[in-house]
């Protein structure tokens, strides 16, 4: 099977409308991954975007202790049992 030629391409970011270059190298791993969209951001927009995502958290009180917490989501129902990482592992391992 005969390897694809890739060529550095140039591409606009959907951030900040900068261009920035998408090389060969990263084509050739993107096609290696089944990866088959193009990316719509530059590194450094795609570095702010991922931080974005990991500095969102949300208060939350435990169901189980009481204590005052973060988690990564917010709770869509405000009857829901959400628990702190203490309390959820002893259910976890209780119930094991």
């Amino acid at each position: 099977m005969k390897s694809m030629e890739f060529q550095d391409k140039t591409l606009i970011c959907k951030e900040c409308g900068n261009e920035f270059v998408w090389t060969a190298g990263e084509q050739e791993f993107f096609a290696q991954k089944g990866f088959r969209n193009k990316p719509t951001r530059c590194k450094d927009c795609r570095k702010v975007n991922r931080q974005k995502v990991e500095a969102e958290y949300f208060k939350i009180t435990c169901s189980g202790c009481g204590q005052i917490g973060e988690a990564q989501f917010q709770p869509s129902d405000k009857e829901a049992k959400i628990f702190c990482k203490n309390c959820f592992e002893t259910r976890v391992l209780v119930k094991q």
